[in-house]
């Protein structure tokens, strides 16, 4: 695994910034970048399984398992994955899975200003660095967008 770094600097406080990225109908519109269809099944309270899915080629939903391992609401969220979500069917037992479990996803929201720092830290599997360096930065720029409305 590596750890890849991205943030951005947002016109807005932190909670709408928050509320941007997190609520359902706007956490679509930005992560679309990812992949069309871009959703999540689930909540973001502490402790929680959430799903995050998009179709796949054959309309399935797949995406990854996780649990929100730590939430400090406008301040800090934190991801873990246990597993994966392949033919609309949740696998934390595969070699494939196990790959990805203990990954994190965080996001740290820092206002200064009223404009707010979202700051990006994820751990990726190697072979797909050179996509996320070229979707994380496109997805934060789609975020911004929504959120300065």
């Amino acid at each position: 695994m590596e750890k890849m770094h991205f943030s951005t600097v947002i016109n807005a406080p932190k909670e709408k910034v928050w509320k941007t990225m997190l609520d359902k109908d706007t956490y679509e519109k930005w992560t679309e970048i990812f992949g069309p269809g871009s959703t999540y099944d689930g909540d973001w309270s502490e402790g929680s399984k959430i799903l995050f899915l998009a179709p796949d080629e054959a309309g399935k939903m797949s995406g990854m398992v996780s649990r929100i391992k730590e939430n400090r609401p406008y301040e800090y969220i934190s991801m873990e994955s246990i597993g994966m979500v392949q033919d609309g069917k949740e696998d934390t037992s595969s070699q494939e899975a196990k790959e990805w479990a203990g990954a994190l996803e965080n996001y740290t929201f820092k206002e200064t200003d009223g404009k707010t720092e979202v700051l990006v830290d994820v751990d990726i599997n190697e072979e797909f660095t050179e996509m996320f360096q070229d979707m994380w930065p496109k997805a934060l720029q789609k975020l911004k967008e929504l959120a300065e409305k």
